[in-house]
Order: structure tokens, then sequence, then C-alpha cells
């Protein structure tokens, strides 16, 4: 093994047992990471996802998923799924957000991935951890976490799994139906080749018109 491959499997190592550690802190057995992925884009639906790890997990490159190669990531969400105890995806459409609102879209898309777990797995956590700094979720026993996904395993997993459904089914969908508004690269994000392919094609069904007045005028 060379010297760069065995620092870079050291500072994993060390990375998966600070999450641990940080996460066994609670003294439950069974803590629900929560984490949400599309909150801020102007299209497409808002993706969340709970997931109950063991103790002692042993996926070595786990980390927040923003720090996390594309390709990697849908990998890394596969060894979750097998190895986790419970796991659950919740989403929300574009046309619900406009109609509720992106706050209790984000709410309703936590509240599904629990059922989600719940029905796909038949647990349910002791206590949730969400990533962020929320307040009045509609989630019993739950505690908002700041910059949690670089801090707990389960919110690290979440945001894995989150960033990894919502990225494969906008490619799959938004991008195979309207490829010329570039969904499989920006997925959904306001970028400026993307806000130039909504000004030369306009808005598509996939696009939060709640988020796009501007384009509207």
């Amino acid at each position: 093994m060379s010297t760069k491959v065995s620092k870079r499997m050291e500072k994993a190592l060390k990375r998966l047992e600070m999450f641990k550690d940080f996460d066994n802190n609670f003294g439950v057995q069974l803590l629900g990471g929560i984490d949400e992925s599309g909150r801020g884009c102007v299209a497409f639906d808002i993706f969340s996802a709970v997931c109950v790890l063991p103790q002692d997990i042993d996926i070595y490159r786990l980390n927040d998923s923003k720090k996390i190669k594309e390709e990697t990531r849908y990998e890394l969400a596969e060894e979750i799924k097998e190895k986790a105890l419970g796991w659950g995806i919740g989403r929300v459409s574009n046309e619900e957000i406009d109609e509720i609102g992106i706050q209790k879209g984000n709410f309703l898309a936590f509240k599904r991935a629990i059922s989600h777990m719940k029905d796909n797995s038949g647990i349910e956590a002791e206590i949730y951890i969400i990533d962020g700094n929320y307040r009045n979720i509609p989630i019993k026993n739950y505690k908002s976490i700041v910059k949690g996904d670089s801090k707990s395993a389960c919110i690290a997993a979440a945001s894995i799994l989150a960033k990894a459904s919502r990225d494969k089914a906008i490619i799959e969908t938004a991008h195979k139906e309207f490829p010329q508004y570039g969904f499989d690269s920006h997925k959904g994000y306001e970028t400026r080749a993307h806000s130039e392919a909504i000004l030369k094609y306009g808005l598509c069904k996939y696009h939060r018109r709640s988020f796009c007045k501007k384009y509207l005028k």
C-alpha cells in the first residue's frame, strides 16, 4: 500500500470514528439521521432521507455528500442501504412546493422519509437528528444539528441517500424529457447555463413557479 493511499485510509478511519463517537453520545440504540437534497433548487422535487446505522458501522468512505464525487455517492448509497438497520426516502414534488411553500415541503419530505423507513424495515428511531437549524418540525424527539453531515455518521449517510436518489431521479425523468435544460449537469440549481436555458425555452413542468417568478415577467 502506497504512503498516499495509507494516509487517505488513515484519514477515513479517523473521520468514521469521529462520526460514530458523535452519534454514540446520544445514548440510544436507534438514532435516525435526516438530511435533504434540492431545497435551494429552482426545479424538480425536494428529496429527504433518514438512516439508522448500527453502532459498529464500517462504511469507511462515509462523508458529507457534498465532499464525495457523484459516481462514488451512487456506490455508497447502495452500501448504506445494505448495511443500515433502516432507511427511507421522502420526496415532495415541485407542484407541492409551489402550493405549500419550501419550508412545509421540506418538513413533509422528512415525514415521508420516516414513514418509508417504517414501512420498509419496521424501524422507528428513538431520536432523530436533522442536519440544519430547524425549529417546529412536526416530528417527535428530534434535534437540529448545524453542519450535521460533517459530524454524524447517520446524517452523513442520509445526506448521501438523499443526494444520490434525487440526482438519479432528475436525470432519469426531467433530463430525459427536457435535455435542453441540462438537468443532468446542474440538477435543478440556478446556474448560468440553467438560467440561459430558461430564458431561451421558458419554464418546463418541473420548474418551481414560486422560485422562478423573475422568469415569468
